[in-house]
Parts: C-alpha cells; sequence; structure tokens
C-alpha cells in the first residue's frame, strides 16, 4: 500500500510512531558491527579465538570503509528514496549476521567489517539523517534529533541488557564453568537473536515510514566540492572537527567496559556483559541532560564540561585505586564517565549554532568534520588491541584511559578555544538548532 506522505503533513500519532520506528532503526542497523562486541567482548574474543589488535584491525577496515562511504553516501540519498535505502540497508546489513553466527575466520570477519562499513554508511547514514530532517520539519530540527540519538540510546541499552540475560539462559552451566563450545554455542545464538531483530526493524521501518510525497528533483548530476575548499578555511571548522575526534575516542574507550571488568576484576562472562550496559543506560540519560542543558544555556560551555566529567573518570580508572570489593563505585566510576562520554555524543554537532557557518556549504562541512572527526574507527582499534594484548592485566586498561585523559584535555582545550572563536557564544545570539 502506498503511503505518499511527507513526514510534516501526518498526524500526531503517526508522527509518534514514525519517531520510534526511527530511533529503532537508527540503532538495530548497528547491532551487529558494534553492539555484540561492545557488550560481549570477552566472549566474543574467546569464541572467535582471536585477540583484541585482531579485532581491532577488522574494526579499522570498517573505519576506513567508512570514511569513503561518508563522502559518497549524501548523493546516493539524494537520489534515492530515504525509506528505501533505510529498508534496504537493513536487509543486507542483517544477511551478513546470519554469517557471523557461523563464528566464522578472522579473514570472513574482517571481510564482513569491510562490508558493513558499506550498507551501514554509504546505504543508510545520509538517508538517514535525511528522513529525521525529513520528519522533524524545518521548525523543529533540533527538538527531533534530541528525541531520537535519546531513544536510540534507550533502544541500544534495552537490547542489551536483554541479550545479556538471553546469554546466560543459553549457557547450560554457569559463565564461570562454561566451556568454549559452550560459550560459542550461546554467543552465536544471540547473534542470530540481533540479527533478526535487524529484519524486524527494515520490517517496521516498510510498515511504518513514509513514501516522500514530492521526490527533490537534482539540477544537475556532477558532485562539486567546491564547498570543502571554502569549509576548511574556517577555524571553527576544525576546532569542531577535533571535538568530535576526541568524543569520539572516548565513544570506542566504552567497547573497553566488559573486558576492563574481567581483566581487572575477575568478573564472569555474564558479570562482565552486566557492567558493560550500564554505559548503555546512560545514553539517552545523557543525550537528555546535554541537550536541554544547550538549549538553554551555550553549547560549547556544556561541551567542556563534558569533556571534564570525561577526563575525571578515565583519571580514577587509569590510576587504578578501583578494586573489584565496592562494586558500587566501579558502577558510579563507569555511569559517569559514560555520562561525559555520551553527553559530547549529544552536543557536538549542535555547535552548528554557534559557527554560523553558512547553509551554502554546510553540507561540504559537515562532511569534512565527520571524516576528520570518525577518524579513531581506523586507530583506536589496533591501538587498543596493542595496549589490551602487550600489557595483561588490568595495566592495559589502566594505559587506554590514560590515552582518553590526553585526548580529553585536547578535546577540552578545543572546546574553549572553539567558544572563544565562535561568532555566538551566548544564548541570545544563536540561530535556531539544526539537526545534523
Amino acid at each position: 500500500m502506498k503511503r505518499n506522505l511527507s513526514f510534516s503533513r501526518v498526524s500526531a500519532f503517526r508522527r509518534l510512531a514514525i519517531l520510534i520506528t526511527l530511533m529503532f532503526v537508527g540503532e538495530a542497523v548497528f547491532f551487529l558491527p558494534f553492539v555484540v562486541t561492545r557488550v560481549f567482548r570477552p566472549t566474543f574474543l574467546t569464541v572467535f579465538d582471536i585477540d583484541n589488535l585482531q579485532l581491532g584491525t577488522a574494526f579499522s577496515v570498517y573505519g576506513i570503509v567508512a570514511m569513503f562511504s561518508y563522502f559518497f553516501g549524501g548523493p546516493i540519498a539524494d537520489r534515492f528514496s530515504s525509506r528505501k535505502l533505510i529498508i534496504f540497508s537493513l536487509l543486507v546489513t542483517a544477511s551478513a549476521g546470519f554469517i557471523l553466527a557461523l563464528i566464522p575466520s578472522l579473514t570472513t570477519l574482517t571481510l564482513l567489517y569491510g562490508f558493513w562499513g558499506l550498507s551501514t554508511i554509504l546505504l543508510f547514514w545520509s538517508a538517514y539523517i535525511k528522513g529525521i530532517r525529513e520528519f522533524g520539519g524545518e521548525e523543529s530540527q533540533g527538538k527531533s534529533q534530541g528525541l531520537v540519538d535519546g531513544g536510540r540510546g534507550f533502544v541500544a541499552a534495552l537490547i542489551a541488557s536483554s541479550t545479556v540475560f538471553l546469554l546466560d539462559a543459553f549457557l547450560p552451566v554457569s559463565a564461570g564453568q562454561a566451556s568454549t563450545e559452550n560459550l560459542t554455542d550461546a554467543l552465536s545464538r544471540v547473534i542470530l537473536v540481533f540479527t533478526f531483530s535487524v529484519i524486524l526493524a527494515a520490517l517496521i521501518a516498510w510498515l511504518i515510514l513514509p513514501v516522500q510525497a514530492t521526490p527533490v528533483k537534482l539540477k544537475s548530476t556532477r558532485l562539486s566540492f567546491k564547498g570543502v575548499g571554502r569549509a576548511i578555511k574556517e577555524r571553527t571548522v576544525w576546532l569542531q572537527a577535533l571535538i568530535v575526534l576526541c568524543a569520539y575516542v572516548g565513544y570506542k574507550c566504552t567497547d573497553d567496559f566488559g573486558l576492563y571488568a574481567q581483566d581487572t576484576f575477575g568478573y564472569d562472562d555474564v558479570e562482565s556483559a552486566h557492567i558493560a550496559t550500564i554505559s548503555f543506560w546512560m545514553r539517552p540519560i545523557a543525550a537528555m541532560i546535554a541537550g536541554f542543558l544547550g538549549d538553554k544555556l551555550v553549547h560549547s560551555k556544556i561541551t567542556r564540561v563534558c569533556f571534564l566529567i570525561l577526563i575525571v573518570g578515565s583519571l580514577i580508572i587509569s590510576s587504578g585505586i578501583l578494586t573489584g570489593d565496592v562494586f558500587i563505585f566501579i558502577a558510579i566510576t563507569l555511569a559517569s564517565t559514560s555520562l561525559g562520554i555520551y553527553g559530547l555524543r549529544g552536543l557536538y554537532y549542535a555547535l552548528f549554532q554557534e559557527s554560523k557557518i553558512p547553509l551554502s556549504y554546510a553540507g561540504a562541512a559537515i562532511g569534512f568534520i565527520s571524516v576528520i572527526g570518525y577518524t579513531p574507527d581506523i586507530f583506536m582499534g589496533p591501538l587498543m588491541g596493542v595496549l589490551l594484548d602487550n600489557n595483561p592485566g588490568k595495566l592495559g586498561h589502566q594505559y587506554l584511559f590514560g590515552v582518553l585523559v590526553i585526548f580529553g584535555l585536547i578535546g577540552l582545550i578545543a572546546s574553549i578555544l572553539f567558544g572563544k572563536t565562535s561568532p555566538a557564544t551566548d544564548e541570545s545570539t544563536q540561530s535556531p538548532k539544526q539537526n545534523i
């Protein structure tokens, strides 16, 4: 059945349904490449018989492919329906999940991550952002982005917590007594649950997301990169790219929370997975708090506060003062560090309000910032692997979060300079919020 409706011309109930769908699909597409390893990293390494460096190399392949995909995903999204691209991307991403569930070799695993770099970024990301813009309308871009990002965090937390209980249920014995074969069978089943969840997301998108009423006609089929040249002349663009890069290093370090709990405190696979889910539950909370404060105050000022929280939390972890005897201190430290990390994720694109980048080359600025800012997808995996594999036990994790302290300090300095450089540094001069 055709649904020739624009996002802005639907009933309140339908808009709510679309909003919830965007929350679900926006996180579901990343279940297989990232959520599985973030929640079950110790189990994943054991079952696939690989070390941190080998997994990090697979992540790097994803990151390299994604860098190119950011450039070309936009023109693809302009030429095809957002709804069709979202559905197609979810289905092809899920298809690789059936291969992952077979627990393939390292070579195949690495190829899968390269494939996901195409399916989740080239085919999905720009179309998804475009879909949010269509849904939010020109008058409420900030509101729609904040709601969707917070909702994505809630979806991630819910699926993470649920699958931890599933892993425990799939094991015939306790996690501490489980053999490699037991863990392999249980993880394979969990991967299939994630895979069918992605397929379900595609089905929901097909049923709920409306067809664009009047497809945009392109004035030219040629790509122009003139805007990139103008964007890189802006000091605020470079500072914003640096802020995104430092914040994204923090996001990549959340992958380590589960393994940190196992190596440092001796938690088993299920207990360490529960520790990892603490970070997931902080995401929707951080998105709401940071979004609210950013709207009320100045976004660059709240960015500085988030970097300070990240730095303090990372210093505590890197110092090694936490012990497994007091679980509440571990939980509070990881939760507060995650609050800073996810608060930054909800703020770093809102900085466009202050930089006043002209709309004529705002897209080029976004693309340039994305390419620079998301380079941790390339280097953080191998860096984590080298630090953790060459320094067994808690020492490697201390080094890793020591590195995060350095990036946090760089990000803090960049956010301070951004606030001094940007033409709009107070609430009264900020322009209406744009959704990126």
